[in-house]
């Protein structure tokens, strides 16, 4: 059988345009999980395991509720939706802890149908104040075939001190094949404010590529709590203001029924 899980090696790009401008670009690379394959992966590989120390792991407390047993939450957010995946794959884009440390800005799902459609995406955002929120969202009929992303969200998570809850998302891309890629705006009143995009090419998922891309980046995930505090001293000498933390959201989920066709900006 055919592996699903792979390496993807690429970069991650954000672009703020108002009220100053502000552009980063960083070289990164994500591991896209098959759930049903993780086990297998942790027994074959030498530099990667789950739920134990390695070069590279994967842990469940670092998703969902932190509870472990991942595709149960997920399959529990879909019947939510509206949505049986009838035991379809569960394909987690997120990068893994390096040498046990991780932060992961955004996690993506990208869920299936047995017969391989794109049913649903979930995403994943976790913030620098330790607080998860996933927003989970049915990919319409006309999409599923050809695996296309076409969606939004209103903001429910606070997580830059650099931006307000007045917003929301509109997300944009493809289920990853031999190329990834996701482009996520956020929009205010005013129009987009900020652009994210994330572009990478696939990559076996094996002991050589684990060791070619963490040789390439070391320290990846000690990096990208680095450069966020980085950039977000450069917000802060441009003279972008700070906003005021809200209460959280009541429910950690947001959950979009099937029937619901929210395609923001289409």
């Amino acid at each position: 059988m055919t592996q699903a899980s792979a390496l993807y090696r690429g970069r991650v790009m954000h672009r703020r345009l108002r009220p100053k401008t502000h552009q980063l670009n960083y070289r990164v690379f994500w591991l896209l999980l098959d759930l049903a394959e993780i086990d297998d992966l942790d027994k074959g590989l030498r530099l990667f395991s789950r739920n134990r120390f390695n070069l590279l792991s994967f842990h469940d407390a670092d998703y969902g509720d932190g509870s472990g047993a991942l595709r149960p939450q997920v399959e529990a957010w879909m019947r939510l939706a509206g949505i049986d995946l009838d035991g379809g794959p569960i394909r987690l884009l997120t990068m893994p802890r390096v040498l046990g440390y991780v932060f992961n800005p955004i996690s993506l799902y990208y869920c299936h149908h047995t017969d391989g459609r794109l049913a649903a995406m979930v995403y994943e955002v976790t913030s620098t104040f330790g607080i998860r929120h996933a927003y989970v969202i049915p990919v319409p009929a006309e999409d599923q075939r050809h695996g296309l992303i076409r969606q939004g969200s209103a903001k429910a998570l606070y997580v830059s001190p650099f931006m307000g809850m007045e917003m929301d998302y509109r997300f944009r891309g493809h289920a990853p094949g031999e190329r990834l890629d996701m482009t996520i705006d956020g929009l205010d009143a005013a129009g987009v404010l900020i652009t994210a995009s994330m572009a990478a090419e696939r990559q076996k998922l094996d002991d050589r590529q684990i060791a070619a891309a963490t040789s390439a980046i070391p320290l990846m995930t000690f990096k990208v709590v680095a450069a966020i505090h980085y950039e977000a001293l450069n917000l802060w000498l441009k003279g972008v203001r700070l906003t005021r933390q809200p209460p959280r959201a009541k429910t950690p989920v947001t959950i979009q029924k099937q029937a619901q066709d929210s395609r923001l900006g289409r």
